[in-house]
């Protein structure tokens, strides 16, 4: 048998580093903040025993060491973003009583991100895919989000079907490639869809980069003012560059040379000094012209 190693000796051989004189690495903590003993050995059930599963900060280094590399979001896997500001420019308090959105001239920190959909994080920025437009608004009364994407219509109304058309829009889990018969399938059985596939297959589906796309808020939402008084509002960021497209064949031949291409021009465009902007405006209905509209206003695909 291989006799076990003496542990005692191998410590004592081993050569210490000290640090100058003045400096210090300071204290070792868990998660919690409480100090580590030992970062060398985990406790024992005795000299030979099991680990034990007492052992705090043994969990708790395996638990940030499995969680190191994060897996990549479902959607909206690659995207680009930059901050910002928010500013107020006509009066809106006869539709809602949100600070932020009241006081013209008032400027709220912002921070926008804007994406594909359906590709990997080393997909290409020129796939024919919506693109997402998100922006997180850092207000006086707490962050508020708007979600939403580069068209006024979604491809669903009832949420039960997300999850099944977003699988449809990523690999064939038989041949780990994509499969344009798993998207058509979808969309031949899913006739609310077609506004929104219109929009795609238009060169609407190819914007060239993210500063010459609007966003949307795709849902209608409802804004309260102090009086209670309710409208139904839809929101509509339209870009100030003007709106400009790539034709299929641009969008092939970038996604071959550069993947990148509309982070890169985002990153380029702020370094020179040419900040994108796009302006909001609101579409509005009272709750009365709401019940009397000619389809449900809440209807996403529409």
């Amino acid at each position: 048998m291989i006799p076990p190693p003496n542990v005692k000796q191998d410590t004592h051989a081993a050569k210490s580093t000290q640090l100058p004189r003045g400096q210090s690495l300071g204290s070792l903590t868990t998660g919690s903040g409480s100090l580590v003993q030992s970062n060398q050995t985990a406790l024992t059930a005795g000299p030979s025993g099991p680990v034990l599963l007492q052992d705090f900060h043994l969990i708790d280094k395996l638990a940030h060491f499995d969680r190191e590399r994060i897996p990549e979001r479902v959607v909206h896997a690659k995207g680009a973003g930059a901050h910002g500001y928010f500013e107020v420019t006509k009066d809106v308090s006869g539709l809602t009583a949100a600070k932020f959105l009241n006081g013209v001239g008032k400027r709220t920190p912002l921070f926008a991100r804007f994406s594909t959909v359906g590709g990997e994080m080393g997909s290409a920025d020129t796939a024919r895919d919506p693109r997402g437009f998100a922006i997180k608004f850092y207000t006086e009364e707490g962050n508020f989000d708007m979600v939403g994407n580069n068209t006024p219509v979604f491809f669903v109304r009832d949420p039960l079907k997300f999850p099944d058309f977003i699988h449809t829009q990523k690999r064939d889990p038989r041949t780990h490639c994509k499969n344009a018969d798993m998207q058509w399938d979808f969309f031949s059985h899913v006739p609310e869809a077609l506004h929104q596939v219109m929009i795609l297959f238009s060169n609407r589906g190819t914007p060239d980069g993210f500063r010459h796309m609007h966003g949307y808020s795709s849902h209608t939402y409802k804004l309260i003012n102090n009086k209670g008084v309710v409208h139904y509002v839809k929101w509509h960021f339209r870009t100030n560059q003007g709106i400009r497209n790539l034709k299929a064949d641009q969008a092939e031949k970038l996604a071959g040379s550069n993947p990148d291409y509309a982070t890169q021009d985002l990153f380029d465009a702020i370094e020179r000094g040419e900040h994108p902007s796009w302006t909001l405006y609101f579409q509005v209905l009272t709750e009365e012209q709401a019940l009397k509209y000619k389809y449900n206003v809440l209807d996403v695909t529409k």
